[in-house]
């Protein structure tokens, strides 16, 4: 399968997490941008815009491309709503001032002149409506964190073995550095190939990860059960090294060569 072409540098990161899980959903699949074409409202010139970050990706094609690979649109509407509702970049020069798009703030003079007896200022009133999507999005991102991190609600770790139900600081696990079953590599925690984990994951399967990584040779630091930015740099340099996709998520695609 052809590798895809790295995301726009520029493109945010939000939007970043959403045409990532867009790209394994389609390469799970096996359909082509033809196919998607001829399976949704979409013609694959827009399909190449979208998964390459060139235009931003409609509620609805996400919506579609769900229903043709047979996936629930669940977890993507969440990624989809998050990047959808992040404030506009501030403009250059303006010290960090968000402009306002559309009509004027309530209260403000349609010409844009100050009113009378009041100073200008050098910055403008974020409107109210931004700062309600500010927090949106915080919440938006905690639940597909819970969405995106695998492990369960048992606490097993898919081996057979009972793990524990919480894992934080203080807490290390050891890792088998040995185990192998049908060729493949395992740690003794997890037996997953599927699960996403993003960052502030927590589990069996992200302990499973951390083994893996520190087994190829990429430091995770503590085997603490936690995916915290060390595991995700470590990720990246594994993902990087391996010639995938390198967002820091562990998914399909990552499993595979964590396994090796």
């Amino acid at each position: 399968m052809p590798r895809w072409k790295s995301l726009p540098s520029g493109l945010p990161e939000k939007d970043r997490q959403l045409i990532v899980q867009l790209r394994r959903l389609k390469d799970h699949s096996g359909l082509g941008l033809a196919a998607l074409a001829a399976k949704t409202g979409y013609s694959r010139s827009s399909w190449e815009r979208y998964l390459n970050g060139k235009q931003p990706v409609p509620r609805k094609a996400v919506e579609e491309l769900a229903k043709v690979c047979g996936a629930d649109p669940t977890k993507l509407l969440v990624l989809h709503e998050v990047a959808e509702r992040q404030p506009p970049e501030p403009a250059a020069g303006t010290g960090g001032a968000v402009a306002t798009p559309g009509a004027p703030e309530p209260g403000a003079p349609e010409s844009g002149a100050p009113e009378s007896g009041t100073r200008p200022s050098g910055r403008r009133r974020v409107p109210l409506r931004y700062a309600l999507a500010g927090a949106i999005a915080a919440v938006a991102v905690a639940f597909t964190a819970g969405l995106l991190v695998a492990g369960g609600g048992d606490g097993g770790g898919g081996d057979g073995s009972t793990k524990p139900l919480t894992y934080g600081p203080g807490r290390t696990y050891d890792c088998d550095d040995r185990g192998r079953k049908d060729g493949a590599a395992y740690a003794g925690h997890s037996t997953t190939a599927e699960a996403l984990i993003d960052i502030n994951g927590n589990g069996p399967d992200v302990v499973e990860a951390q083994c893996l990584l520190k087994r190829h040779g990429f430091d995770p630091g503590e085997i603490d059960g936690l995916y915290g930015p060390s595991a995700k740099s470590a990720v990246r340099e594994f993902q990087k090294a391996r010639k995938l996709v390198s967002d820091g998520i562990v998914g399909p695609d990552t499993w595979a060569e964590l396994r090796r």
